[in-house]
């Protein structure tokens, strides 16, 4: 049970295991981006073009009797969950006589909730990791059966490091399947002084705020990116997204002002600080080198950017 990114790799590596994966459960298709596409699942489509196509099952929601049924049928001995994006209710925890289980994209407990990924990076943590849980009904606080460290390279933003913990999930998961096949799986409960909350992001979470310091800033753009996206405004107030940063020598300006005494796209932020935009991307347009967009934007020496 899961929906794309995460849980196309965990799939891919369960089906290239000795398990037999006896059904498929993703979330329906639905409009995304401006023109409100539907875009096909790439978690389904995985599953239809094995040799010998996997059962697929979209259900609005979990909660439907008749989806409950209807996987019960299958006599699964466990379900295993990646970023299916949805809270399970006890019927289907219930489901499968050895146990559900989730691969989350943190080492829990810390960043319990929805955006693990995004909260590690937020935070300036050194590792991060993914691990796999017995599922109950309250939050990612299943005990553990088994877990995976990483450390996280300083450039790395969200969606990067998304790909390097897909590929340890589907491990984990894997890893999981086959001690529960051998009867030595242990549980090992999480430990509550470590609970810190991951919860979903918004879009407006994404609004920079130039008060901060640089190291918070790059922070938030590497977490951001590639969504929510983190994004200031230009003087006329068109929107500006930024996608690549990092700290600049210390620098005299009020937070947000841009610095045409330094070279590239060099903006002052708090605590006496600058910040280097590396990569932007102009409302309506593709992403761009920052020093090329600053060349050609030719704003006004005073210029401040996020300013209302």
């Amino acid at each position: 049970m899961g929906s794309p990114p995460f849980g196309v790799e965990v799939l891919r590596q369960l089906l290239e295991s000795s398990h037999k994966v006896v059904a498929v459960v993703t979330p329906p298709d639905r409009p995304r981006g401006r023109g409100r596409r539907t875009q096909n699942s790439p978690l389904a489509e995985l599953a239809r073009e094995r040799p010998e196509p996997i059962p697929l099952m979209r259900p609005t929601t979990t909660r439907d009797e008749a989806f409950s049924a209807s996987l019960k049928a299958l006599q699964p001995e466990a379900l295993m969950v990646a970023s299916y994006g949805e809270i399970l209710d006890q019927s289907v925890l219930d489901l499968a006589p050895l146990g559900i289980f989730n691969v989350h994209a943190s080492l829990l407990p810390r960043w319990r909730g929805a955006a693990p990924i995004q909260h590690a990076l937020l935070a300036g943590d050194a590792e991060t990791g993914v691990c796999v849980q017995r599922m109950v009904l309250a939050l990612d606080a299943g005990d553990l059966v088994l877990s995976s460290r990483t450390p996280i390279d300083g450039d790395e933003n969200a969606g990067e490091l998304l790909v390097r913990l897909a590929v340890l999930g589907g491990q984990v998961a894997v890893q999981t399947l086959d001690l529960l096949e051998a009867g030595s799986a242990s549980f090992t409960p999480q430990n509550p002084a470590g609970i810190t909350l991951a919860p979903k992001l918004k879009k407006e979470d994404g609004v920079l705020d130039w008060s901060e310091d640089a190291e918070s800033i790059v922070r938030k753009v590497r977490a951001f990116t590639p969504w929510p996206g983190v994004y200031t405004t230009l003087p006329d107030g068109r929107r500006l997204g930024v996608r690549r940063a990092r700290p600049a020598s210390a620098t005299s300006g009020d937070p947000g002002a841009v610095l045409s005494d330094q070279a590239g796209f060099c903006v002052a932020c708090g605590g006496g600080g600058a910040l280097s935009l590396l990569e932007v991307q102009p409302e309506g347009k593709a992403r761009m080198d920052g020093e090329a967009f600053v060349r050609g934007a030719r704003l006004d020496p005073d210029s401040r950017l996020g300013a209302a």
